[in-house]
């Protein structure tokens, strides 16, 4: 069999751990440089510092206890994706930006979504995970995204479980022709702190839906480790090339207007 020959190249952006607000306009501006052509299709991973709760950009300060994230200095921040409430904290989050129908993503945004959580399931599977995705529909009837619930104690259909507990939180924004998913894969778990963070979280019941590799492993790979397998896996099922770059100097301003715009101030919610 002839090897599979990989003529597009996708940007790889390994980023540190930064501010809530700062990666989440990040992927926002990663996302309108992709739209305008500025920018290539990119594959971003990155982690926080300090760790964020995140809200799904249809939901209101209801869902955050405040004082607790002050307390314990938690960002607070909206993403620019919906779905419900997530602590990032010890995970890897991944982000890709890419256009819709002109290889190797389908046209239809369910499609793309389930293509690519097709390929973490693979890229976990070769460590070990026995991950897959949920049975029901990409738009399985879930709490409404204004809730409370936190994302990992509900799954939508498609996303990525093991044993029934949900191990990766995924969402995904349609801008043009272009979407942007991100998402999180827990490497463990701190059930105190993101039950902290939204106040009135029923605990127990939070921890039974939730799913970490640590659990799985016994033990927590390197973040190189997880990213590299990763990376294997994109370029193989997509048939790409991933090469290592930054942002340029038109992504790193609009990044730059954009942190306001994410962040929540004590008691003043963003856009």
């Amino acid at each position: 069999m002839l090897p599979v020959v990989k003529t597009k190249s996708w940007r790889l952006l390994l980023d540190p751990a930064l501010e809530g607000a700062r990666n989440m306009a990040r992927d926002m501006a990663i996302l309108d440089a992709v739209i305008r052509h500025q920018a290539p299709p990119t594959l971003r991973f990155y982690s926080w510092s300090p760790p964020c709760l995140s809200l799904g950009k249809h939901q209101g300060p209801d869902a955050v206890d405040l004082d607790f994230c002050r307390s314990r200095h938690i960002d607070v921040v909206r993403r620019p994706t919906g779905g419900r409430a997530v602590l990032h904290h010890l995970e890897l989050t991944y982000a890709l930006i890419a256009p819709l129908g002109s290889g190797p993503l389908p046209l239809k945004i369910q499609e793309a979504y389930s293509m690519i959580c097709g390929v973490l399931v693979g890229a976990l599977r070769e460590m070990g995970v026995e991950a897959e995705l949920g049975g029901e529909a990409f738009n399985a009837r879930l709490p409404r995204p204004s809730s409370t619930i936190p994302c990992f104690q509900a799954a939508a259909g498609g996303e990525i479980m093991v044993g029934g507990r949900k191990l990766v939180g995924s969402a995904m924004r349609k801008a043009e022709h272009c979407i942007l998913q991100h998402g999180s894969i827990l490497l463990d778990w701190d059930e105190k702190l993101q039950a902290g963070a939204m106040g009135a979280v029923n605990r127990g019941r939070l921890s039974a839906s939730v799913v970490t590799i640590r659990d799985l492993l016994g033990e927590t790979p390197t973040k190189e480790e997880l990213i590299g397998s990763l990376c294997r896996r994109f370029e193989e099922d997509f048939e790409i090339c991933l090469e290592t770059g930054g942002i340029g100097e038109q992504e790193r301003l609009m990044e730059d207007g954009l942190i306001l715009d994410r962040r929540l101030g004590w008691g003043k919610v963003g856009r």
